[in-house]
């Protein structure tokens, strides 16, 4: 420690100090950072970016047409690096601040870290109320900014220039911690940006963080070795957490040699391949037969690396109300839910500590025989129902089924909100490790297309981010169509046209209520026989993309096999079925009225009674 130090703005020492953050990643030193998504305006123009134009080739900046799909670029591209590199978004204050919160509650609800800086208003309100200011009259320290506690993990206002020196160090950690990962706040107020302050020269060292793998303790690992010795029934349910700590062959083999059926969260797909021989497919809602067959017998669930989310458990329904959990995770909230067993700790470390614990022991033979007939049953349907038909209209089932077979070993295939997520993970047979990307933690619509602009980036020359998004979502958010062009970072999307919110019109009548304001046809619109649609070739086409629609089955085989031989991103459409799924899965606990007129309605609220009955009563 010296007493040298160096004189720099608030705002130039935040960018140094984040130039100088390392990591590793398989044995290769890089940058911690590994760039920034930036709209500049006032509160991030003349400090902020400042700064990040001197740094550009170190910490390149990447210009984005809207603040939320910046953020979830952000978010896609930490997905892909399995939470070992993470991307920054900047915004100035005001509107463009609070587009970024739907971003923070996506990277907040599904554990990603993104570094997320917004400029705010001055700390000295000498110009008070400035433009964008939205004033609070009994509490004036309070600006938008506020709105990202709800929806960070680590939340901060700098507002003296020697803070950072604390705060920067913790949000870093907050991002890197496996139990408690996720985004990092700063809010920075235009007249602290400014001001200069002399820091410690060792601030700025290189610095490189190793993400720590906390161990389980010993008893806890000898509990749950001790409890999983009593199964007959035993079932294995892989979450997210397997992902990014790297454990999925790990878990895979673990799986096969302790003759474990293993299933799999949304989040937690693509840990595994799909023709594993210990694999029985997603559990849930949107899962498998096979899934919830050996979930509703299994006496002794354990759960890796999930928080164990209402479309994973049915609502908490697919269990026995006898089965016992052991819940292995490295934060201490999941691993404690639902009077588990908890094991608390990092994946890897665990199954390794349980593993050695076991011995010999190994489930009944009996018991993945039974995985292995339900699991062949599914696949059964899968390929019957993928098969193509004469309908004027493919199904989303046929329409993934094309795509999954022309998709290459290493393309990552992209999805969020919407119809498609369940049909994709029913239906997406994953060939290679770590290529699916199903954002339904926070089920944001629009995560597809800047998610996967993130993803590119991360990818870039191993495999082809292929989005699968419907039109409504495509309609909310898709401009960086337009991003990937100007970036040269292509991914192929194909949009599937159903008219409407098709997933919600389904669960609208599900539930007695008529298609109402969903349905393009069910809408205020002027022609509700022949609504307009939308042209999204001429549409991406404009963005500067290339694009094709698509009449049938075979036609969309053509296109990507084309888009695959293109130079920039490229954009099918095709026509897709409004009213037929894919059959399979778990209940779901939704609202429904206790009181109404209507017999469709009364009758599904019976039906929501009777299902309620079966639900576990948890903690």
């Amino acid at each position: 420690m010296t007493d040298q130090t160096i004189r720099l703005t608030m705002a130039q020492a935040v960018v140094r100090y984040l130039c100088n953050q390392y990591t590793e990643i398989e044995g290769e030193r890089v940058p911690l950072f590994a760039g920034v998504f930036g709209i500049f305006g006032h509160g991030n123009v003349t400090c902020l970016s400042e700064e990040l134009e001197r740094v550009q080739d170190q910490l390149p900046t990447w210009r984005g047409q809207n603040e939320q799909s910046m953020a979830l670029a952000a978010i896609g591209y930490g997905k892909a690096k399995l939470r070992r590199q993470i991307m920054i978004a900047t915004t100035s204050v005001g509107p463009g601040a609070t587009n970024m919160v739907t971003a923070a509650g996506v990277a907040h609800a599904n554990r990603l870290p993104v570094l997320l800086i917004s400029g705010d208003t001055y700390t000295n309100r000498l110009p008070d109320p400035v433009l964008q200011q939205v004033e609070h009259f009994g509490v004036p320290s309070t600006t938008v900014n506020d709105s990202f506690r709800a929806v960070s993990r680590y939340w901060d206002r700098i507002t003296h220039p020697a803070q950072i020196l604390s705060s920067l160090p913790q949000a870093l950690a907050t991002m890197l911690d496996p139990a408690d990962c996720g985004p990092a706040f700063l809010g920075l107020p235009q007249d602290t940006q400014e001001l200069a302050y002399d820091y410690p020269v060792e601030f700025f060292e290189e610095k490189t963080w190793i993400i720590p793998r906390p161990r389980p303790s010993r008893d806890q690992v000898v509990a749950a070795a001790d409890l999983l010795k009593t199964a007959k029934k035993p079932l294995i349910i892989s979450g997210g957490g397997v992902r990014y700590s790297g454990a999925g062959e790990a878990l895979a083999k673990f799986a096969r040699e302790r003759g474990i059926p293993m299933a799999e969260t949304i989040a937690g797909k693509g840990a595994v391949v799909h023709n594993h021989p210990a694999y029985v497919g997603p559990l849930g809602i949107e899962g498998t037969d096979a899934a919830k067959a050996l979930a509703e017998n299994a006496d002794v669930v354990m759960a890796v690396g999930t928080r164990m989310q209402d479309f994973t458990t049915g609502s908490w329904t697919t269990f026995s109300k006898d089965a016992q959990f052991i819940n292995i995770n490295a934060a201490r909230f999941d691993a404690r839910k639902h009077r588990a067993l908890p094991v608390i700790g990092d994946a890897l470390e665990s199954l390794t500590e349980l593993d050695a614990a076991l011995e010999g022991w190994a489930a009944p033979a009996s018991r993945m025989e039974e995985a292995r007939i339900e699991y062949a049953a599914w696949n059964k349907m899968l390929d019957e129902l993928q098969a193509p038909t004469n309908d004027p209209v493919p199904s989303y089932s046929q329409v993934i089924a094309v795509v999954n077979k022309m998709a290459k070993e290493n393309d990552t295939v992209v999805t969020a909100a919407g119809g498609l997520p369940g049909e994709t993970v029913k239906n997406w047979r994953t060939k290679a490790p770590n290529t699916f990307d199903c954002e339904f933690g926070f089920s944001c619509m629009g995560y597809e297309i800047a998610g996967a602009w993130g993803t590119a980036m991360a990818t870039q020359g191993v495999g082809t981010p292929i989005v699968l998004v419907g039109d409504g979502s495509y309609m909310m958010m898709n401009s960086d169509i337009y991003s990937s062009v100007l970036s040269g970072h292509k991914m192929i999307v194909v949009v599937c046209d159903n008219g409407g919110f098709g997933v919600i019109n389904r669960l609208q009548t599900n539930m007695g209520v008529p298609g109402f304001n969903n349905l393009l046809k069910d809408s205020r619109v002027q022609n509700k026989d022949n609504p307009l649609h939308v042209d999204f070739v001429k549409h991406a086409e404009g963005m500067g993309a290339l694009a094709r629609h698509c009449d049938s089955l075979a036609d969309l085989e053509a296109a990507l096999e084309w888009a695959q031989t293109t130079d920039r991103t490229t954009v099918l459409s095709i026509n897709s079925d409004a009213y037929k799924w894919t059959p399979g899965g778990a209940d779901w606990y939704v609202a429904s009225p206790e009181v109404s007129e209507s017999d469709s309605v009364r009758k599904a609220r019976a039906g929501q009674a009777e299902f309620r009955k079966k639900q576990r009563r948890g903690i």
